[in-house]
């Protein structure tokens, strides 16, 4: 990447504020401690001293491939996270840092007029739209690789009522459930209890899966569907959502509706710490096929994993996809899950990871996305969990999708002009 402007200076941002660097790049800080900034109007972003990460001004010219990505697919993507968000702030229901995301919901706002208005309807208006309401920033100063994983909606076979075949259940959220944080920020905060049960004596730790799955829910009718096969039924927790095909052929989805509040723990670390699949092999057919295959020892491996997420129905006028965080329906391929220490919500993401060459006909990953979930293993500044999308396919793709990767993160900017002759204006 070339070097940036400079009239750019960098931003620091620390995850002990949850993101209060991510503000509009067009913002001036003056840094009296890491929770306190004010805002002034000179247009160009002054240095936040913290100890963490980065994030450096550059031109859209610096960012891999731009010119080639398909900006009207991302701009579909940012639309549909808009009216979600505006949902949300008009709950009051405020992330941490509320002028990002004030910023980022102005955005927004123009976004939905000029969907209305029908003033972006190609590639290169979307492309325009971005360059004129954003600008990029590399993320420096890590401490960790970036990472990317990929994530899918399986579609299985299930029933309503218990029969010989479909026995293994899914269930709704209990009503003793309690949120010990937002949703929105489970990932980012599950190292403690994200979800409680609340009883009589006061909030105690909620069932673990082992508990669970040898009946500590029967007897309450809680069950929501039953499957046939106990590792489908895992990973589909795993994966947070399903289309299901009833007996009648009805295809219905299911969605994350809260979990147990432990923390996730990956059976396939487990597997690989205990010699049974090599860090080389590890996949995620790999690990359903070591679980039917030891079937004595499957359910303790499972159980390793304390963590069970409840699901609910979607209804069949709002079933056309999958939900994201915050209710925002996910876009195959362009929908990213995230940390949200770091990033709000909503926030466009460009992926750079070339190492990525199975997902793409060209070869590589270098394609604008959309923080739009999040996940329990979803930690640090460039982690990124990738929706591939429904079915086999997209399961494939998931399932062996484990590669480097970096981000440059798209932030508002909203109090100053862009310039005339910004790098990579169409």
């Amino acid at each position: 990447m070339t070097a940036a402007r400079s009239n750019q200076r960098s931003w620091s941002a620390s995850g002990s504020f949850a993101g209060a660097a991510l503000i509009a790049s067009a913002l001036s800080l003056t840094v009296a401690g890491p929770m306190e900034a004010s805002a002034a109007s000179s247009g160009s972003p002054r240095s936040m001293q913290t100890h963490a990460i980065t994030f450096d001004p550059v031109s859209f010219g610096d960012v891999p491939s731009w010119a080639d990505d398909d900006h009207l697919a991302a701009w579909k993507a940012f639309l549909a996270s808009c009216g979600p968000l505006l949902n949300t702030a008009a709950h009051k229901q405020k992330p941490a840092d509320a002028r990002y995301n004030q910023n980022l919901l102005d955005v927004c706002n123009l976004a939905l007029t000029d969907a209305r208005s029908g003033d972006v309807r190609t590639r290169q208006q979307a492309r325009r739209f971005f360059e004129t309401h954003f600008r990029p920033h590399r993320v420096t100063g890590t401490q960790s690789r970036g990472l990317l994983t990929g994530y899918y909606e399986p579609v299985m076979k299930g029933a309503r009522r218990q029969t010989s075949l479909f026995k293994v259940p899914v269930y709704r959220r209990p009503p003793d459930l309690v949120n010990m944080v937002a949703e929105s920020e489970r990932g980012a905060k599950s190292a403690s209890a994200t979800h409680m049960r609340k009883t009589e004596q006061g909030l105690q730790p909620y069932l673990t899966r082992a508990e669970i799955e040898q009946g500590g829910l029967a007897g309450q009718g809680l069950e929501l569907m039953y499957f046939e096969d106990p590792v489908d039924v895992f990973f589909l927790q795993v994966q947070g959502s399903g289309r299901v095909e009833l007996p009648d052929g009805e295809m219905v989805r299911i969605s994350y509706d809260g979990k147990n509040g432990y923390p996730y723990t990956s059976i396939g670390r487990v597997l690989i710490d205990d010699g049974e699949i090599g860090a080389d092999a590890i996949s995620l057919e790999a690990l359903k096929a070591w679980l039917r295959t030891n079937t004595d020892r499957a359910k303790a491996v499972m159980w390793k994993n304390q963590s069970y997420v409840f699901f609910r129905e979607l209804p069949r006028d709002s079933a056309n996809g999958p939900i994201g965080a915050n209710n925002i329906p996910l876009q195959a391929g362009r929908s990213l899950a995230v940390d949200t220490t770091y990033y709000a919500l909503g926030t466009p993401i460009f992926v750079d990871a070339p190492a990525l060459t199975h997902a793409t006909k060209s070869g590589g990953f270098r394609r604008l996305m959309i923080a739009q979930d999040v996940g329990s293993a979803i930690k640090g500044p460039e982690r990124g969990d990738i929706y591939f999308g429904s079915g086999e396919k997209a399961g494939r793709l998931a399932g062996i999708t484990k590669v480097p990767g970096h981000f440059i993160v798209l932030l508002p900017i909203t109090h100053a002009p862009v310039d005339a002759n910004a790098d990579g204006e169409p």
